[in-house]
């Protein structure tokens, strides 16, 4: 249990550098200053290689870098940082902020650059957002800070304009009333011109053919009028001469 509850941020500020009667300060910001350095003066000096192993080994190799070489001096930085932070702020921040601002990075961008300064103001705000909180409701530094950190990776989850959930539920939707759209412009093509094409090419006549809900329909039915693919007269349905290319379009490319 000593070394799973080692390392409390509250307790760090106490924990000083003293000689000679000369104060130097915490501990804990001499140690993760350093390591902030190290990590700062690693990524500077071996940001191409790190970007070239990581997303093509093979042409790494090919250029003469050394992949092996890349991924354990990585991993060193990384134990180092780990066992410093790990005695200076615990076990729960460790976690927290190694693995959540880069997953919520990750969220919003594909470029390394961004994703590493994005990464930095994640993990900033969670330590300043998560210090207030704990300071406002009387509870765990470091509890505070994790949970900051959890809201801000939720947030992106949902709201992230690339990978986000409501994202992909909206494009979804869009999808589906694309497709059923491109679906409806087939059929009026289909009976457009024929002696039934006036009972054919209704509203109504394709929610029954095509199983389509009253609200789902009067949607394609919109969007298709919004681009022009067709007019509407009332329950009647009739192609454009730019419905009529599409519908043609379609025919092809499913072909």
């Amino acid at each position: 249990s000593d070394c799973v509850l080692f390392g409390e941020i509250a307790f760090a500020p106490f924990e000083r550098i003293i000689s000679h009667g000369i104060d130097f300060g915490p501990t804990a910001l001499w140690l993760m200053g350093g390591i902030l350095l190290l990590n700062a003066t690693f990524i500077i000096v071996f940001y191409k290689e790190l970007k070239l192993v990581t997303f093509d080994e093979g042409l790494a190799k090919a250029l003469g870098f050394s992949p092996i070489f890349i991924h354990y001096a990585l991993m060193m930085v990384t134990s180092i940082t780990a066992v410093g932070a790990f005695e200076s702020v615990g076990s729960i921040l460790v976690v927290a902020l190694m693995i959540t601002p880069p997953s919520t990075a990750y969220l919003l961008t594909t470029s390394l650059s961004k994703m590493i300064w994005l990464s930095l103001a994640f993990g900033s705000m969670s330590g300043v957002g998560g210090y207030f909180m704990a300071f406002i409701f009387d509870v765990s530094i470091s509890g505070a800070m994790a949970t900051v950190s959890g809201l801000i990776f939720l947030t992106a989850l949902f709201f992230s304009p690339r990978t986000g959930v409501l994202y992909k539920l909206l494009l979804h939707k869009q999808q589906k009333v694309q497709f059923a759209a491109k679906m409806l412009l087939v059929q009026l093509l289909d009976h457009e011109g024929k002696e039934n094409e006036k009972q054919e090419n209704t509203i109504r006549n394709m929610i029954d053919h095509m199983g389509w809900k009253p609200l789902f329909a009067k949607r394609v039915t919109r969007w298709a009028v919004q681009r022009s693919y067709i007019l509407r007269d009332e329950d009647f349905l009739k192609l454009t001469s730019l419905g009529r290319a599409m519908a043609r379009q379609v025919m092809v490319t499913e072909q």
